[in-house]
């Protein structure tokens, strides 16, 4: 027993120090880049094809081989990936979003490109680059292990590669040169890729997609260290290998063996799953590409085009219709991509996991071998199908709420992985399952005219969930999710609705996708297809339908008229362009054709311009001055509104009774209300061993305004962040009116009527301005229909900019639509953070009539404010914050007079 503990903890080693190498290299290349390098089990792929190629087939000596490719292909590949793939992503801005998309391009394009050169079919013949026993590796892991800490912690070189990370437009300005850093980030990244596919090789399959998954399953031990500590990522790499080892001496018995077994073979996948959903997420920024600007629309015909072509199939006949047959159902698969990322803006790495689920549930169903259901007819089992994996759309839709950017991405990948792993991969799932077609629909061309009829059903559904309050709604979340909870959208909700639906879209093509292929083949719903179909969906237009349509069509279309591999690697190379054209190729088409245009417009020669300026006056000043449109100046308007009388907010109030302060006269003269409306007591805030809040009091009075100013680091943005609903603090209350809303999230107290602005501008950028206050006004469930109208006339925005998308429009109109959003929703209080950040003096002045008008008409302000110039000039009662406390209050000639005279020599 004791020999076979030795044997089984030595084989335990071997794995977990694979494992410990490719935790290893992750680290590096996020620390020197900040880049999540998903293509790194592709990279060690294509290493040990290389390496087989050069020993193998042209018959070069080991040492040569492996030389060649780890010390030249494998760093090679990283500085070149780096260079024309993620250093324009990095100075372009850095954004999680585009380089997220760029990576999985890169692992696709790999896979692709690996499955056009060597074949799809799996290799048994790699070299073994070191003996079967695991003290080679073990030494080469501790070492690369030990020196990467040295350098990280010891070295100027480490000092750079921190500073370049946290921040690298300001180590570039501080001297570093970040290109050459984050160059050698990804040469080592990408030596340890290579060193872990060499080491790997022989003891598994080599193929395209079997080992660039396997090296990702092992990504749990760098997410466990969060991607910052080596060591702990070596020792959790080989204690999981020593575990997964030794729990192959198990051999349980009873229905739950299986299972275990499972279980004892896939404990990287474990580590994965309970990683990525359970421990804190890596990564907080979003993960979606957002363009800024509005969606290109659909060019006109082109729904006709697409109907054309998927009818064609229709006249085809035998292998060709028999291959159309998988297109409709792709296209519903594709179209579940299209709710979840370009409806609901969030990244979803599992979709082939659903996939799968409808076609094996719909199989056990229609063999009579799903538990506690009968024998059902092949589309009424479909639909039973549909139904129960809808609701499984949770596993990845509950870690949505709290995760975003690369934490969402892992979880959402691992969730496919332990599908795959437990479910497809189990022959207890699988063993002797077929799947016929319904009847009736048995050949082809019926089953074809049967997918299309489904497939006119998914689009209706995902149109659905784009028109109407629930579609802005879905906008506003994926535009802006802060925006949207201050708008009063229950983000939460909505998110598991768009994880769900997308599940049920899912279930629905893979069933479909299952019964034209006449068999569940656990093989068409790999993780890695799911990376695949995810890029195709990104790069042709994650918010369009027509974009899954032409990625169906694109992707069995090339496979199944050339060799396997093209459309994986043309998907590739679009993703990796992603970061250059983010509106996707439609985008890429209409900024070419305009500057075609550009470059054809005729231009006169100096001299004609001279003659032409003689003979042609000049325009008046006032024209010149003034080159937007109607409504889009934040002036003349904005007045006229402010002095109607009636505010937004108020629902359509009556205009204030005579006596009361108007909007042209401060409404400091108005007598004090007898109650506040919103109080904070004893508000207690900290971040780590840091107090931003030290038993802050705050009363804000119907009808008054009241402002906070302060250094920074005072407090302000935390007190603003706890009365808001962003933040909650570590003790004491917040009440509205009497009520206790400490607890309440963002959106509910904005449904209650506490609403609130942003320092950075909080519009949804592909809404046009009618629709972003609309979301305003149904999110904050007002009643009255001319609520948006009088918001719009109130603010200048009732004129031609109304139908204009937010996206591209000037500072000061955009500040004023997103004031418009939140008056729409008819708040009681009102808290603005910075609102004149960005505006000119005229832009100010209007923006301070307006709200003197909404306090004028009962509403209660809240104003953080660095311009004391606006401060004085509009608050009732000003409070001066310092490290945490608030430590003067009064009117705001007193205070800020003190303030001038403390600050004066």
């Amino acid at each position: 027993m004791s020999s076979l503990t030795y044997d089984l903890t030595l084989a335990g080693l071997s794995v977990g120090s694979a494992a410990a190498l490719t935790g290893i290299g992750l680290i590096v290349t996020y620390r020197a880049t900040g880049v999540l390098n998903f293509a790194h089990g592709a990279i060690a792929m294509v290493c040990a094809y290389v390496l087989r190629q050069c020993v193998v087939d042209w018959g070069w000596p080991l040492w040569l081989g492996a030389t060649v490719t780890l010390l030249v292909l494998a760093p090679g590949l990283g500085v070149v990936l780096e260079r024309f793939v993620f250093r324009p992503l990095a100075v372009l801005g850095g954004d999680p979003a585009q380089t997220l998309v760029a990576s999985i391009g890169v692992f696709v394009l790999l896979v692709g490109g690996a499955a056009l050169l060597w074949g799809q079919g799996a290799r048994e013949d790699a070299p073994e680059l070191v003996p079967d026993e695991p003290w080679g590796q073990l030494t080469v892991v501790l070492v690369l292990a030990a020196g990467v800490a040295a350098v990280v912690r010891r070295t100027r070189f480490g000092r750079e590669l921190r500073a370049v990370v946290d921040d690298r437009q300001l180590a570039v300005l501080g001297g570093i040169d970040a290109d050459r850093v984050a160059a050698t980030g990804w040469a080592f990244g990408s030596f340890t890729a290579g060193l872990t596919g060499v080491l790997l090789v022989p003891y598994v399959r080599l193929d395209p997609y079997g080992l660039p998954l396997l090296v990702m399953e092992v990504v749990a031990v760098a997410v466990a260290a969060r991607m910052r500590s080596l060591p702990v990522a070596v020792v959790v790499a080989l204690g999981i290998g020593v575990a997964q080892s030794q729990l192959t001496r198990l051999h349980p018995s009873g229905w739950g063996e299986p299972l275990l077994q499972a279980v004892g073979t896939n404990l990287f996948v474990v580590a994965l799953l309970i990683a990525a959903l359970v421990l804190p997420g890596v990564g907080t920024r979003d993960a979606l590409p957002r363009t800024a600007t509005a969606r290109v629309p659909t060019p006109p015909g082109a729904w006709i085009v697409a109907a054309v072509l998927f009818l064609l199939p229709l006249g085809l006949a035998g292998r060709d219709l028999h291959t159309s047959v998988q297109v409709p159902a792709l296209a519903v698969i594709l179209l579940s991509l299209v709710v979840v990322t370009g409806r609901g803006g969030q990244i979803s790495l599992g979709q082939a996991a659903y996939a799968g689920l409808g076609a094996l549930f719909t199989a056990l169903l229609a063999a009579g071998r799903f538990p506690g259901l009968p024998r059902l007819p092949e589309l009424a089992a479909l639909a039973v199908a549909v139904v129960l994996v809808a609701p499984l759309g949770l596993l990845t839709g509950w870690p949505a709420i709290g995760r975003r950017g690369l934490a969402l991405a892992l979880a959402t990948f691992a969730v496919g992985v332990g599908v795959s792993r437990f479910v497809f991969a189990q022959p207890y799932a699988t063993s002797g399952l077929s799947l016929g077609r319904p009847a009736g629909f048995d050949g082809d061309r019926a089953y074809y005219v049967l997918e299309l009829l489904l497939l006119a059903v998914a689009l209706l559904a995902t149109h659905a969930l784009r028109r109407g309050r629930t579609g802005r709604a879905l906008a506003a979340m994926r535009d802006h999710e802060r925006g949207a909870q201050a708008a009063g959208v229950q983000v939460p909700s909505l998110k598991l609705l768009a994880f769900v639906a997308g599940a049920a879209l899912a279930a629905l093509g893979g069933g479909m996708l299952g019964m034209g292929l006449r068999a569940f083949d656990a093989a068409a719903y790999d993780p890695v297809r799911g990376l695949l179909w995810f890029a195709a969906v990104v790069v042709l237009g994650s918010d369009s339908a027509l974009g899954a349509l032409a990625a169906a069509a694109l992707l069995v279309g090339l496979d199944a008229g050339t060799r396997g591999g093209v459309a994986a690697a043309l998907i590739g190379v679009l993703a990796i362009l992603v970061g250059r054209f983010p509106g996707g190729p439609y985008e890429a088409l209409r900024t070419a054709a305009e500057r075609l245009r550009l470059r054809r417009t005729p231009a006169l020669t100096p001299a004609g311009a001279r003659a032409r300026a003689r003979l042609r006056p000049a325009p008046p000043q006032a024209a010149r001055s003034a080159p937007l449109p109607t409504g889009a100046t934040a002036t003349g308007a904005v007045a006229t509104g402010a002095t109607a009388g009636t505010a937004p907010g108020s629902g359509g109030r009556s205009p204030a009774p005579p006596g009361a302060p108007t909007p042209e006269t401060s409404s400091a003269t108005a007598p004090t209300p007898a109650a506040p409306l919103l109080t904070a007591r004893h508000l207690h805030a900290r971040y780590g061993g840091f107090t931003a809040l030290d038993g802050v009091d705050l009363d804000l009075f119907p009808g008054r305004v009241t402002a906070v100013v302060g250094p920074n680091g005072a407090g302000k943005s935390t007190l603003f962040h706890c009365l808001a609903g962003t933040l909650r603090p570590a003790r004491g209350t917040v009440r509205l009116g009497g009520r206790d809303i400490t607890a309440l999230p963002a959106h509910a107290r904005t449904r209650l009527g506490v609403a609130r602005t942003f320092q950075q501008l909080a519009v949804f950028p592909s809404l046009t301005v009618s629709e972003n206050v609309r979301v305003g006004a149904e999110q904050g469930r007002v009643a009255d229909p001319g609520a948006v109208e009088r918001t719009l006339r109130l603010l200048g925005l009732d004129g031609p900019v109304r139908a204009l998308p937010a996206a591209g429009l000037p500072t000061g109109t955009l500040r004023r639509v997103e004031l418009a959003r939140v008056l729409a929703g008819s708040p009681h209080a009102l808290l603005l953070d910075e609102p004149a950040a960005g505006l000119d003096s005229a832009e100010v002045a209007a923006l301070a009539r307006a709200l003197k008008a909404l306090a004028a008409d009962g509403t209660a302000l809240l104003v953080v404010e660095h311009d004391l110039d606006l401060v004085a000039g509009l608050a009732d009662v000003v409070h001066v914050m310092t490290a945490g406390r608030i430590v003067a209050s009064g009117p705001p000639g007193n205070v800020l007079n003190a303030l001038g005279t403390a600050a004066g020599p």
